[in-house]
């Protein structure tokens, strides 16, 4: 068995005892190629960012950096540049033919919420080895807004993989001519796909927005509920190209829109970072099915969440600012991303998080 292990397969890991939680699963927790992580009660505020290492535990690491803790049962707010270690109510005991791999859910991302997983003896963010017996953790650094949250809450995802699951770029290239991977540009295959900055819109000359510096606090169960003029300016230009001021975080939308047959997943990954001073917050896995035909699909626009680094960046119409990494699924999953579940962002375009309003401001 190889590949990306789909919802059914995750069933059969929690039936197993190899994935258990300290609470009872939910509805809706496991998605197509994918498990959501759900917060326990305590958030420990910690003074630095910090993997447990060979050999150590987060527990006794926190015994190092926490400097105080937050009961999170009635809720309470992590602060905009704080960091903080979350338990996770979910616990791993993995065979030795699968690893896991962890990510920031697309709501998640679009709010600069850096969220990634460790482990007992990591030495890496959001990857677990084959064979990890432990507990999970998340780190949590809001960048530019200040939450609300409460136990349960389901800020990252975790996918399970057994055997070289990637798919090599004659394969990618192969997969393209026959399900059309990405409309609206060409297919720039080099260790993943390709994704291009849209600056020049069909429509008006709205291309994304920035990030408020000094807003108001956002409760992640809110959905649809903040008026994003709050906390978002939006960026309008005619030119094709803008200015990406440092430490500004930004809201932008691909060129091209993107099909994931069923039978494979995918993950947003940096391009080179000689291109320019910047990155884009790779968030999200791509779900089987997300924006393809056969769940309903004409292709989705993937969503940018840019940050510039050092010095100001001038960013171009058409510019490569990504790739998606295609992986084989191991099995086609029973439920494909847009059909039947809730599914925020099939057949999008530019969009904020699900927490506000439509409309553009």
């Amino acid at each position: 068995m190889t590949g990306v292990l789909a919802s059914q397969q995750i069933e059969t890991l929690i039936a197993s005892g190899a994935l258990s939680a300290a609470t009872p699963f939910v509805d809706g927790q496991i998605q197509p190629a994918s498990l959501d992580l759900r917060l326990g009660n305590i958030a420990y505020r910690v003074r630095a960012s910090f993997l447990a290492g060979e050999g150590r535990s987060v527990a006794g690491r926190l015994e190092e950096f926490e400097m105080h803790r937050i009961d999170l049962t009635h809720g309470a707010v992590l602060e905009k540049g704080a960091v903080y270690v979350v338990p996770l109510c979910e616990h791993l005991n993995l065979d030795s033919a699968t690893q896991a791999i962890a990510n920031a859910k697309s709501s998640t991302g679009r709010l600069d919420l850096l969220t990634r997983v460790i482990t007992d003896g990591g030495v890496e963010f959001d990857r677990i080895p084959a064979g990890y017996q432990g507990p999970l953790y998340a780190e949590i650094c809001p960048r530019s807004f200040s939450v609300l949250v409460r136990p349960g809450m389901r800020l990252n995802q975790i996918r399970f993989r057994q055997g070289q699951a990637v798919l090599t770029d004659g394969e990618l290239q192969t997969l393209h001519n026959s399900d059309t991977l990405v409309a609206g540009g060409p297919a720039v295959i080099s260790q993943g796909l390709g994704f291009s900055v849209d600056l020049e819109p069909a429509e008006g000359d709205l291309v994304g927005y920035r990030a408020k510096p000094h807003t108001g606090v956002i409760d992640l169960d809110l959905i649809g509920h903040y008026a994003p003029e709050e906390f978002w300016e939006p960026l309008r230009t005619t030119k094709g190209q803008l200015v990406l001021d440092p430490g500004a975080f930004y809201i932008l939308v691909s060129r091209e829109a993107v099909h994931i047959p069923p039978g494979y997943a995918a993950e947003m990954a940096p391009y080179l970072a000689m291109v320019g001073e910047f990155r884009v917050h790779y968030a999200g896995f791509f779900d089987p099915g997300f924006g393809h035909a056969q769940a309903g699909g004409t292709g989705a626009r993937g969503v940018l969440e840019v940050r510039c680094h050092e010095a100001p960046f001038v960013l171009e119409h058409g510019q490569t600012v990504g790739r998606l990494v295609y992986e084989h699924m191991s099995e086609v999953p029973q439920q494909l991303y847009g059909v039947g579940i809730a599914s925020n962002y099939q057949g999008q375009g530019l969009k904020l998080s699900k927490h506000f309003r439509s409309g553009s401001v």
